[in-house]
């Protein structure tokens, strides 16, 4: 059976290469969701060696981690080259490379073209893995979650946002009716209850998952259509419509999204799962293969 919500990944990793040079002028809610996301970290207390940003992007929440926790080594990893390359280049615009090497003579910067699905990271070798907006590319959130496992050392944390399923619910609404319901038009979102149950399959331990809810406004759906395009996240299911749907199928994408509009102008709803959860302490395992039960009196 045909999964029309899957996602081509090549055609994502174009739009999002295409889309470096412009994707942080329009990532506004990309920018309040990680300032956000490193305000949650003041809550922990962490030291890790290795960080890895999966899906780093324009490199943004990679220089804020290293600022943060200056003697770790932060592994910045996305699967469009171009984002990485863009990643490079804030870097020596922040100013960070001259002033990591002269308070500790110089931290290398890493750099990993790769998917989140299978993470080329030895297992037990990062302190903390972050990913902001980012999983929701992936088609298979357990492979993720169990990569994101594998490569954490014990008792080390997992930081993550990603969009719920009312985001672009107005989009979503007048592109169906637009086209008839014949395509898909908006990527398929997890809710945040299934998310934590992966989380607990992948062997995660005390997970914690909220979510926020965010409105953009617009003048129009091309505003909206831009915004899209120039972070990247243009519809990359296999579901979608191919070619050009022509002038006469805007026009009634417009007139459908109408319906939506408040105040004079056109909302874009955003729903952002936050969500964090620790690898355990690993169990001994002794040599027949069996673990260890420890029982605990109960306190009276």
């Amino acid at each position: 059976m045909i999964d029309h919500y899957h996602i081509d990944k090549a055609r994502a990793r174009r739009s999002f290469g295409r889309a470096a040079e412009t994707y942080d002028a329009a990532a506004i809610l990309q920018k309040l969701v990680r300032e956000e996301m490193l305000s949650r970290l003041d809550l922990v207390k962490l030291e890790p060696q290795v960080i890895l940003d999966a899906g780093c992007g324009t490199g943004l929440a990679s220089h804020a981690l290293q600022k943060r926790y200056a003697k770790s080594q932060v592994v910045s990893l996305d699967f469009a080259y171009p984002m990485l390359q863009k990643t490079r280049a804030t870097r020596t615009q922040a100013g960070l490379a001259s002033q990591l090497k002269s308070l500790f003579g110089g931290a290398k910067q890493n750099l990993l073209c790769a998917d989140i699905e299978s993470l080329p990271l030895a297992s037990d070798s990062t302190g903390l893995v972050w990913s902001n907006l980012a999983i929701q590319w992936c088609n298979d959130l357990d492979a993720a979650l169990t990569e994101f496992h594998r490569v954490l050392q014990p008792e080390s944390l997992l930081m993550f946002s990603t969009f719920g399923p009312d985001t672009l619910r107005e989009l979503r609404t007048a592109t169906d009716e637009a086209s008839g319901n014949n395509y898909t038009s908006v990527s398929r979102f997890i809710d945040m209850h299934d998310i934590g149950d992966a989380l607990v399959r992948a062997g995660f331990s005390a997970p914690v998952l909220d979510v926020e809810r965010f409105t953009l406004t617009y003048d129009d759906v091309k505003s909206v259509m831009r915004d899209l395009k120039s972070i990247g996240a243009h519809n990359a299911t296999d579901g979608r419509a191919r070619g050009l749907m022509g002038k006469a199928y805007f026009a009634r994408l417009e007139q459908c999204y109408e319906q939506f509009r408040q105040d004079g102008k056109l909302p874009a709803t955003f729903e952002v799962v936050y969500a964090h959860a620790w690898r355990g302490k690993d169990k001994p395992v002794l040599e027949n293969g069996m673990a260890p039960i420890s029982f605990k009196p109960r306190n009276k």
